[in-house]
């Protein structure tokens, strides 16, 4: 009897012998790969990153020869269990290029691997656009579109995906290839013809029953094979989730991008009155709605909740937002509100603010995962009816929740009739019995949602969650039309199987490999605390639902800086997060110690990008401090040498003060330097900073009055005390110049930020106690305590509190300012007056922390009031505190530059004005003098100055 290790062996060694040259079947990658968006764990064998089309058919070949399933993988965002399985997984985001747009005949060719917002991107300077936007649109291909499917939004206005593919290259399950345009078939294959003889033979049970409403996508979709439809077989392909073929290529259809969009909002006291308003909506103005989005008012409290901005919003617990585009848009919307029966309406004119609130519907799917007091799940995700009786599935469906004991919060696609919303169902880990409630209410719902000719995907697929329940929705001569199907592409039932349909064996069971009824080591969390769990480690892991907004190729925000430079899964932050929840499952990976968990974690910078950009709200930074907690302190494995040099830096800066010039002459001499970085476990590329010859406090307290209370205190942070001074004393400067006295702290307070970073929290918690005790009582002073490094200020607004109870700790976090908060604040009570910066380009660089828990809006709003142009450069610098420097990171740490820092500075040189480059943070200001030769300022020092 052949073993399974046996097996295994040879199934990689038949992959490596077929040419595949990214073959991965580690711990590391089969943790990452066993579960997308959905509910669902399925690890695999062996996970294949194709390369090119000759690697998709040789994956294929060596499936079919070995007769292991093999499922098809964009970015890992299907939400229904659509791409995990047991045997190889191709993840296709590599195959990423646009081949041909034609402005002519409005279409566009591509790889399956190419990202939606990319084909946008190359689509836009000719005036088009691919029509359906999914809220993934930043991460999702369009192979993953393709599918599934997929809609979104603007679906309403352009169509579904479907009803946007011209053609497919396909190689089918049973080894034929073609491709199909239009219709026609080029290649030689007796598939097609096999599945329009399918049709011919049952045309009166396919026209009535598929195609009914635009979002019936459960199942396969054979009205395309009607005559009338035109024997479209690529359109048949599209919603059948990678069961029939593999797709090599796409070509589908762009539409104009139309100018002027706007958007008007209506609000209504619930959300099934909101529902009930749509068909009264749809016909005011017939065929010029571009999208009609439902969103609930407790979605949008979460947003204001974590201290995001939302723009002001008409009255209401519930809103619909209706975008027309066109010349007469206004005259269009102004027939919607006269229908709407609103009980208030809003037009938003500030494209800002429409983009706002597009973010808040795009983030619905993390938001709502997080949304009540228990985790909610998908897998109710988005079941749709016809728009007529969305009013009354809506009070049905909450009326179902009440009496499964079960809330969510329903959001979504109201003008298509489609609902999502996420479930509090009470799975409970390591017990694989608690799918019961869970089981009879999606068989409850299915069966009533049945009786208003609804579908149970509305446009994510049915994948694992639904397929079993397709015999609700549908007839046995359509599930048999669906087996005949599958037997005639794919009878080996290799290609993503249990999915939909099987020539002979039944769907995948709903309950079958839940993630969240997995076992798990609920492992105590001594170190930091995350108040929306439930104090363990395996909670806050499990957060990540993997929407995906990590793995976005290219993005404006912090998040992910690692993943944005390597493209790796396991560089971002669902990559981390979902080997975390393998380390508390413990069957492939084996605890936190386990050499995967720190291989994902390595590169993960601490930026705290995620804990403002991920929608469900992780906080890698922290889960990675608390792994090295976890390893080295209750562990006992030895830390490396920077953790004690570069972690506990402001420890040796206060000891080498006093010698601060001899160390800084010493550090000159190559060999001397030389051998100072192997210590501290720093890359010999790396400058290392000099200390300050006179520490903020000693230079300060030399002008120090004696008598009375200040206007503001300046807190000496560690890195501004130490290594820039020059910040402290420009802000002393610039206050005291408005005729405010300004005094710095006299005692000695470290917020403990780099013992944070690597895991020593023992001693972090020390340091932040000790510091929050002696700022608290300044705090309550009402005198107002200003920090100027962002990341010790941001350590005081967040990990803080994380580390503490005390209630010094929540005082400090609350009240402590950062320079450009104080100044704005005076600049409104006429203490303050700005210096004129007309004619001034500024190139800001905020540190991360900064953008991420304090925000650097204020900041923008400062110098642009006082006249200067901002360019904000986007994402992290690269260097994140001790992470840089270190040994082992230069090269990643110098491309997360290359995503926008370096390319700003390299702009900001061409530009004729006079530009100053800005950069608050101390690792930003080492990262650009080390890369780019440039001397940052902080923000006190431009006001100073001018």
């Amino acid at each position: 009897m052949v073993s399974t290790t046996e097996t295994h062996n040879d199934l990689l060694h038949e992959l490596h012998s077929a040419g595949l040259s990214r073959v991965d079947s580690s711990p590391l990658a089969r943790g990452m790969y066993s579960s997308d968006a959905s509910l669902y764990r399925v690890v695999p064998q062996a996970i294949v990153r194709a390369q090119d089309v000759d690697e998709l058919h040789a994956a294929y070949a060596v499936a079919r020869a070995a007769a292991v399933p093999l499922t098809m993988r964009g970015a890992g965002t299907s939400i229904a269990g659509n791409a995990v399985g047991e045997g190889i997984v191709v993840d296709t985001r590599d195959l990423n290029r646009v081949l041909c747009v034609d402005p002519e005949a409005r279409t566009a060719r591509v790889e399956p691997g190419v990202v939606h917002a990319d084909l946008q991107r190359a689509a836009a300077p000719l005036g088009l656009r691919f029509g359906p936007d999914p809220s993934t649109h930043t991460r999702c291909t369009i192979g993953g579109m393709i599918g599934n499917n997929a809609c979104g939004s603007r679906a309403l206005g352009y169509g579904r995906t479907s009803d946007n593919v011209v053609g497919v290259s396909v190689l089918f399950g049973n080894g034929e290839q073609a491709t199909l345009r239009e219709g026609r078939v080029s290649g030689d294959t007796a598939t097609t013809s096999r599945l329009r003889e399918l049709a011919g033979s049952h045309l009166a049970h396919i026209r009535t029953s598929f195609g009914q409403f635009g979002r019936q996508i459960s199942g396969y979709s054979l009205e395309h094979l009607l005559p009338e439809n035109g024997g479209r077989v690529e359109r048949l392909l599209t919603g059948s989730e990678g069961t029939l073929g593999l797709l090599t290529e796409a070509e589908v259809s762009l539409v104009a991008d139309e100018p002027g969009r706007r958007l008007l909002v209506l609000g209504y006291r619930e959300v099934a009155e909101a529902a009930d308003a749509v068909p009264a909506l749809l016909q005011a103005a017939p065929g010029r709605l571009i999208a009609c989005e439902g969103m609930d008012s407790r979605l949008v409290a979460l947003v204001r909740g974590a201290g995001k901005r939302v723009p002001t919003l008409p009255e209401g617990d519930s809103w619909l937002f209706v975008e027309v585009a066109g010349a007469d848009a206004l005259s269009v919307l102004e027939k919607v509100s006269a229908a709407s029966g609103a009980l208030d309406t809003r037009l938003i004119e500030d494209s800002r603010e429409s983009a706002a609130l597009w973010k808040i519907r795009e983030d619905g799917a993390g938001l709502a995962g997080i949304s009540l007091s228990t985790p909610a799940h998908s897998g109710w995700e988005d079941a749709a009816v016809p728009p007529e009786h969305l009013g009354a599935w809506m009070r049905e469906f909450e009326a179902l929740m009440r009496e499964f004991g079960v809330q969510g919060y329903p959001y979504g696609h109201f003008g298509d009739g489609c609902i999502h919303c996420r479930i509090d169902f009470p799975f409970q880990h390591g017990d694989p019995h608690s799918t019961g409630v869970f089981r009879e209410f999606m068989h409850a719902a299915a069966e009533r949602l049945a009786a208003y000719g609804g579908s149970l995907s509305g446009e994510h697929g049915d994948g694992r969650v639904r397929s079993e329940l397709l015999p609700l929705m549908y007839s046995d001569e359509s599930l048999s039309l669906f087996r005949q199907v599958k037997a005639i592409c794919d009878p080996q039932d290799l290609l993503n199987p249990g999915i939909i349909a099987s020539p002979e064996a039944d769907p995948v069971p709903i309950t079958e490999n839940i993630r969240p009824t997995q076992p798990v080591s609920i492992l105590p969390w001594p170190g930091m605390r995350m108040t929306h769990d439930d104090g363990s480690f395996a909670a806050a892991a499990h957060r990540c639902s993997g929407v995906g907004r990590c793995v976005a190729p290219r993005t404006n925000e912090v998040m992910c800086p690692s993943y944005l430079a390597t493209g790796e899964e396991k560089d971002s932050t669902r990559g981390r997060a979902r080997i975390l929840q393998e380390a508390m499952d413990g069957r492939l990976v084996h605890g936190l110690q386990d050499p995967a968990v720190h291989e994902a974690l390595d590169l993960c910078l601490a930026c705290k990008g995620c804990a403002s950009d991920c929608p469900a709200g992780v906080d890698m930074a922290t889960y990675k401090a608390e792994t090295l907690y976890q390893t080295h302190t209750v562990g006992g494995v030895r830390r490396p040498r920077s953790h004690y040099v570069l972690g506990r830096l402001p420890f040796w800066a206060r000891l080498s003060a006093p010698l601060a010039p001899v160390l800084n002459l010493g550090l000159k001499i190559s060999p001397l330097a030389a051998v100072a970085k192997w210590v501290a476990g720093i890359d010999q590329r790396r400058s290392v900073p000099a200390f300050a010859a006179r520490t903020l406090r000693r230079a300060a307290g030399s002008s120090r009055p004696k008598t009375g209370t200040p206007d503001v205190w300046v807190w000496a942070d560690s890195f501004t005390d130490h290594f820039f001074p020059e910040s402290g004393l420009s802000a002393l400067e610039f206050l005291r110049s408005q005729g405010l006295r300004a005094e710095v702290i006299e005692r000695r307070s470290c917020c403990g930020l780099p013992w944070i970073t690597t895991g020593q929290l023992d001693q972090a918690r020390r340091l932040t106690d000790r510091a929050t005790t002696e700022l608290a009582p300044y705090v309550d002073s009402g005198v107002p305590v200003i920090g100027l490094e962002p990341s010790c200020l941001a350590t005081l607004r967040s990990d803080a509190v994380e580390l503490s109870e005390s209630a010094e700790a929540r005082t400090v976090a609350d009240g402590v300012l950062s320079f450009a908060e104080l100044v704005n604040r005076f600049v409104d009570e006429g203490r303050v007056q700005l210096p004129d910066l007309s004619g001034i380009h500024v190139v800001a660089q905020p540190h991360c922390h900064q953008a991420s828990v304090i925000g650097w809006d204020v900041d923008q709003a400062l110098l642009e009031m006082a006249g200067a142009t901002v360019t904000k450069v986007p994402g992290c610098c690269g260097l994140a505190g001790n992470f840089g420097v270190e040994k082992g990171h230069y090269e990643t740490s110098v491309a997360v530059a290359e995503t926008h820092l370096l390319p700003a500075v390299r702009a900001a040189a061409e530009d004729p004005r006079e530009t100053v480059i800005l950069a608050d943070g101390m690792s930003c200001k080492v990262q650009l003098a080390d890369l780019a030769g440039v001397r940052a300022e902080h923000l006190a020092q431009l006001l100073a100055r001018s």
